[in-house]
C-alpha cells in the first residue's frame, strides 16, 4: 500500500507475499501448499482462504482446483506463529491466538500511540482473528513507566 498510495519504499518489511499470477511463485505455492495460508486478492474478513496447515488432504485438492482456474485470484504467504493470551471462553479461561496490532506514528520521529488493536481467534486452535470469522477483541493496555 506504500508504494501503492506514496510511491515510497516501506520502513518496516512485510510477511513475504507470493502473487500467484507469477508463474515461479505459483509452481512454490503449489509444491507447498499445506504449509500456506492462501487468500482471496479480493477477499476480506477471512472468507475465501486456506490455511495449509489446518486442512485436510481434500481441502487442500479443492483449493489447487480453485487456484488453478484462477491464479491471478489469490496470494499466499508463510503461516505465522501467532502468540497466544488467556481468553476467557464458554468453559472458562483458556488460551487462544492473538494478533496485536500497534500504532506507530512516523515522521520526523517515530512514536507509538498509547494504544493498540487487538484481536482474537475465539475457536479452539483457530489461527483467523476477523470478527466475521467468530473472532472477537480483547483490550489493550499500554503502560508507561
Amino acid at each position: 500500500m506504500i508504494r501503492f498510495y506514496l510511491g515510497e519504499e516501506p520502513i518496516l518489511s512485510n510477511v513475504p507475499t507470493y502473487q500467484l499470477s507469477k508463474e515461479e511463485d505459483l509452481k512454490y505455492v503449489l509444491a507447498n501448499l499445506a504449509e500456506l495460508v492462501v487468500k482471496e486478492v479480493q477477499g476480506s474478513g477471512g472468507y475465501g482462504m486456506l490455511v495449509g496447515p489446518a486442512a485436510s488432504r481434500a481441502e487442500l485438492e479443492e483449493f489447487r482446483a480453485r487456484i488453478l482456474a484462477n491464479p491471478a485470484n489469490y496470494i499466499a504467504q508463510p503461516t505465522l506463529a501467532l502468540s497466544t493470551c488467556p481468553t476467557l471462553v464458554e468453559k472458562g479461561v483458556a488460551p487462544r491466538h492473538v494478533d496485536l496490532r500497534p500504532f506507530v506514528l512516523s515522521g520526523k520521529s517515530v512514536s507509538l500511540v498509547p494504544g493498540a488493536l487487538c484481536r482474537v481467534a475465539l475457536r479452539e486452535g483457530s489461527l483467523v482473528v476477523n470478527s466475521s470469522q467468530g473472532g472477537g477483541t480483547k483490550d489493550t493496555w499500554i503502560l508507561k513507566d
